[in-house]
Formats: C-alpha cells, structure tokens, sequence
C-alpha cells in the first residue's frame, strides 16, 4: 500500500492572505513583515483553526514559483512569504521599498526554538539526511533549554510515502512543522498533508537543519551583514553552483518584468 498525497491547490491567481503589507515579485506577494511580526502571528495562528503556511523565499524560489505555476499558486496563497535573501531585498529596494525586513529560515527556526521554551509549542523537524534532523534538535535544545522538539525524521522518502510520513508525525501532534527538503517538494508536502499531520503551521526551512547540526558551518557575522552569505555558502559546497545561476535568471525576469 502506498500513500501518495494528491497536491491540490487552486492554480488561479488569488489575493495574497497574509495579515500584514505585501509587494508582489515576480506574481508572488512578499510580505514586508519583520521577525517579531513573524513570531507575534505564529503566536496566533497556533492557537487557531485554519493552516498557516510560512516560505522563507529567496530569489531561487521566486524564479521556481515563474517556472511551476502549482508552486507558484501555492505561495500567492501562504500566510506569509519572507524575503530571505539579497535578490529579494534588492528586488524590494528597486521598488522603492525603503529598508526592506530580512526573516532568513534559519533565523526563525532558532527563534522558534526559543518561543517553543517559552509557550510550549510542540515543534516537528522534517528533512535533511538521515541524523542530520536529530543532531540539530539536540544541538538546539541545548542552545534554549524547555525547547519542545516532539520530533524528528530525515527526509529520504518519495512522494509515494507521504500519507506514511505524515501518520508518523501525527503521532507526535505537532503544533509547528518544519520541512527542509528543498523548494517547492517541502512546501508541497506541509499543505498535502496537514489534514493528517494536523500541524497548524508549516514552514520551509531549507538547509537550517544542516547548519544547526554541524554539518554546514554558517557564514561569519560580518559575511552575514554584507548579504554575501549566498558565496560563502558556495564556496563550502561548490555543488551550489546550480542555484546561485538561477540569480542572473531572476535579475533578468525581473528587469524585464512588465510594469
């Protein structure tokens, strides 16, 4: 028996959900929200009804969404899409966006982990190689003692399991998911499956796993501060080079973009 989950999601442009200022780039909404709104909203919809959806975008993303009108669609309708990025935030500065806030995954697992300690939010980590999940969650909670990480699992499964994964995060009743198994398969699977997993929020976090367990080393505050995190990320794993092409691409798209 398998367990595939049918990804339905309206492929019609809609109007962006999300509770606070948006800019739309390249047909996808990107909220103008800082880390604390963030984390004031998560607050909220933890204790709602409805699923809330988080992508943490970079300028890959916003070229993936161009070319995958499913994923597209899925993020004009997420909650909140954050600029997580130098293309994003000179995108947002191009359109006369002063001072656009930056909310990178990475940051807001740690941030997360530290309201988990203090709320008492159930917090599932879904992706990454095997192990790679479980030494983050014990880093992490070392880091923010009470963190209450319910649960992990690598990320090492087809679509054909997803019901499978799910059943098994169910078990653990998480009240926030975070998936890193790269764009748009860990967005995909929070929505196609948060019937059965019954996580109220699911965020795309990408490659914090790896830097909260070790296994990639994150940038030099200063590399931080100048948005150049992306070459130093390069220079660790030059496979990345696929990804950091997709920038020219997005500067393209968006030059060309019509007004």
């Amino acid at each position: 028996m398998t367990g595939k989950i049918l990804f339905t999601v309206t492929e019609s442009p809609t109007q962006p959900q999300s509770p606070f200022p948006t800019q739309t780039v390249l047909g996808v909404p990107v909220s103008l929200v800082n880390m604390e709104e963030v984390l004031e909203a998560v607050r909220t919809w933890v204790k709602g009804t409805e699923p809330a959806l988080i992508v943490t975008a970079d300028a890959t993303a916003l070229v993936i969404a161009h070319e995958n009108p499913k994923f597209k669609a899925l993020a004009q309708q997420a909650k909140l899409v954050t600029a997580d990025g130098v293309g994003i935030l000179w995108a947002l500065k191009r359109m006369g966006v002063a001072n656009p806030p930056k909310v990178s995954g990475v940051e807001l697992v740690a941030e997360l982990c530290r309201e988990s300690a203090a709320y008492g939010y159930r917090l599932f980590f879904l992706g990454a190689e095997p192990g790679v999940a479980e030494l983050a969650a014990e880093k992490l909670r070392l880091c923010y003692p009470g963190c209450n990480i319910v649960g992990t699992r690598h990320g090492y499964f087809t679509p054909d399991d997803d019901s499978i994964v799910a059943e098994e995060i169910a078990q653990a009743r998480p009240d926030i998911l975070l998936v890193a198994m790269g764009m748009p398969r860990q967005e995909e699977f929070f929505v196609g499956t948060q019937a059965i997993t019954g996580a109220k929020v699911g965020i795309g976090v990408g490659g914090s796993f790896d830097v909260y367990s070790g296994r990639t080393k994150r940038a030099p505050k200063l590399v931080q501060k100048l948005h150049m995190e992306w070459l130093w990320r390069l220079l660790l794993n030059p496979k990345k080079i696929g990804k950091v092409k997709l920038l020219p691409r997005f500067v393209r798209l968006l030059l060309t973009e019509p007004k």
